[in-house]
């Protein structure tokens, strides 16, 4: 099957059932899905978020519902869609990231939520701690920032007189805070100089390549919803300027970023729909530890790095989990 089609057939699955359908199943438990960024760029996660619930015998429409909101990297939408959800008195939410996470947390104390991808979730005060999260917020951590020096001393390997870099970071999300202090002093510790243009908007993206495009050799990308929805912008801005760049997740790879290293996002997605269960099936979020990730993937995108006239040595390609031509 197409990925084009795959997206629409899962895009229909995941907002097509009427409302008034729904209505017709109020004893179902709701899942209240509040996907930050958009269906298609979440569509591969989703599959898999999807796919586990079926496992565990939750089939949408017949002993479960599921509500799908889309936020496309808007915090203003985030809230509303969080808010509604609450009014809704669904089940349980299920978001990632740390603003739509920050968001569904503001709007409920006492609905379970789970989150997919959330950094430090600890340092930005959503649960106490990961063995006991003490409230109504668990999830699975993706560690990013803990990385942030393994994927700059990757990306020197492919780069060797890499001295100038540009770290592209959301300013308003609490979470790529904490990657982007780790990334700069990862930076700073391997010699390199650093540029970091304000993003808040997307776009802001096409002013800071603009700000950077002739004074950096590379491109650090902090994933968050607002980089995550702007991917395909970013590559083809990054590839204009003939800038290397690298990611925390393969879907920017697949989008024409040079290289990434990280968490496996399916997986993680995959054992959201643990929590889900658990929390349906009569669980306390407060009572089951945050996760962290178990697989991380480094994928290269060859096509890209042939574009911008880069030799992979390769023992690289040979470490290389997944290689793109």
């Amino acid at each position: 099957m197409k990925r084009r089609e795959f997206i629409t057939l899962l895009g229909g699955a995941a907002v097509a059932l009427p409302l008034a359908a729904r209505a017709q199943q109020p004893k179902l438990p709701t899942i209240g899905y509040l996907g930050p960024t958009t269906l298609a760029v979440s569509a591969q996660r989703l599959a898999a978020f999807q796919q586990r619930l079926r496992e565990l015998g939750w089939i949408d429409g017949r002993n479960v519902a599921i509500e799908y909101r889309w936020a496309d990297g808007s915090n203003e939408r985030t809230a509303e869609f969080a808010t509604e959800f609450v009014r809704r008195k669904v089940d349980v939410i299920v978001t990632g990231g740390a603003p739509a996470v920050v968001a569904a947390k503001q709007a409920t104390s006492v609905i379970p939520i789970v989150f997919q991808v959330v950094n430090d979730p600890v340092r930005i005060g959503l649960v106490e701690s990961l063995a006991r999260p003490g409230a109504n917020v668990t999830g699975v951590s993706n560690q990013s920032a803990e990385l942030a020096g393994k994927r700059l001393e990757l990306l020197r390997e492919i780069v060797p007189r890499l001295r100038r870099l540009a770290i592209i970071a959301n300013a308003d999300n609490p979470d790529a805070a904490t990657d982007l202090r780790q990334s700069e002093a990862a930076a700073r510790a391997l010699g390199l100089d650093i540029v970091i243009p304000g993003v808040r908007s997307a776009k802001d993206i096409i002013a800071a390549f603009g700000a950077v495009k002739d004074r950096v050799q590379a491109i650090y990308a902090v994933a968050d919803p607002l980089v995550n929805s702007s991917r395909a912008r970013i590559h083809t801005l990054a590839m204009a300027a003939q800038l290397p760049s690298v990611y925390n997740a393969r879907e920017f790879v697949e989008a024409g970023g040079l290289m990434s290293y990280g968490p496996n996002a399916p997986d993680l997605f995959r054992r959201s729909a643990d929590f889900v269960d658990k929390i349906l099936r009569g669980a306390k979020p407060a009572d089951i530890p945050v996760e962290q990730p178990s697989r991380f993937d480094l994928v290269i995108n060859l096509t890209t790095a042939n574009a911008l006239g880069l030799t992979i040595p390769e023992p690289f390609l040979l470490r290389a989990d997944e290689v793109i031509e």
